[in-house]
C-alpha cells in the first residue's frame, strides 16, 4: 500500500526541514539530543518490544514519535494481543553511511532525500510474522494518519517493516484526542483502533 518513493523521501526531508531539526552526525551529537530530552527512550513492556539486534543507545526518538508509537502498540495489543516490535529507531549520519554499505535499499545520509531517522523522526516497526488480518490492521491505521498528514510510512520489501515517520503536528493532534493508556479505565479510552477500522 505505501511504496517506497523519492516523492516520500522528500516529504520526509520537508518535514524535517519545517521543524529545523538537525540530522544527527555521530554519538557526541545523539548523546547530547538525549541529555537535554530532545530524543526520548521508547520504553519497551507489554505492547512493545525490541529487535534484541538494535543497539540500546539508538532505541530513542522525538517525543511525538514516542508517543505514536505507544498509541499504535496499545491499539495494537488491545485488538490482537501481541506486541508490535521496533527494529530501528534514530540513527546517526556515522550508522547511515554504514547502513548503505551494506544494504543498497537504504536512504542517504545526506542530500534531500537523506534517511529521515537521522532527525529521530521515524521508526522501522516489524512487519515479518504479521498475519494478513495484522497487517491489513496496521494498514488502515496508518492511511487514517497519513490523511490526517501525521505521517509518512513506507512499506519496505528487502527488509519487511513499516517505516514510518512521524510529523511534528501528531503532538498537538494527539492532545485533542482521548487516548489514553488501557491500564487506566476510570475514563472513557478512545483509542486509534476506533478511527482505523
Amino acid at each position: 500500500m505505501f511504496r517506497p518513493s523519492h516523492e516520500s523521501l522528500l516529504m520526509q526531508n520537508a518535514e524535517v526541514d519545517r521543524l529545523e531539526l538537525p540530522r544527527i552526525q555521530d554519538d557526541d551529537e545523539l548523546e547530547a539530543l538525549k541529555a537535554s530530552g530532545a530524543l526520548q527512550p521508547i520504553i519497551a513492556g507489554e505492547t512493545l518490544r525490541f529487535d534484541p539486534r538494535l543497539d540500546p543507545s539508538r532505541r530513542y526518538c522525538r517525543p511525538w514519535t514516542r508517543d505514536f508509537v505507544q498509541d499504535l502498540s496499545q491499539a495494537y495489543y488491545h485488538r490482537f494481543h501481541e506486541q508490535i516490535q521496533v527494529n530501528s529507531a534514530v540513527r546517526t549520519v556515522k550508522i547511515q553511511k554504514k547502513l548503505r554499505r551494506h544494504n543498497r535499499n537504504a536512504a542517504p545520509a545526506e542530500g534531500d532525500t537523506a534517511s529521515s531517522h537521522l532527525a529521530g523522526l521515524t521508526v522501522d516497526l516489524q512487519r515479518r510474522g504479521m498475519t494478513k488480518e495484522q497487517i491489513h490492521w496496521v494498514e488502515r491505521y496508518l492511511f487514517y494518519m497519513k490523511s490526517l498528514g501525521l505521517v509518512e510510512p513506507e512499506e519496505e520489501r528487502r527488509q519487511w517493516v513499516f517505516h514510518i515517520m512521524v510529523s511534528g503536528r501528531y503532538a498537538d493532534w494527539r492532545e485533542t484526542q482521548d487516548v489514553v493508556p488501557m491500564e487506566r479505565p476510570e475514563r472513557t479510552t478512545i483509542t486509534a483502533d476506533n478511527h482505523a477500522e
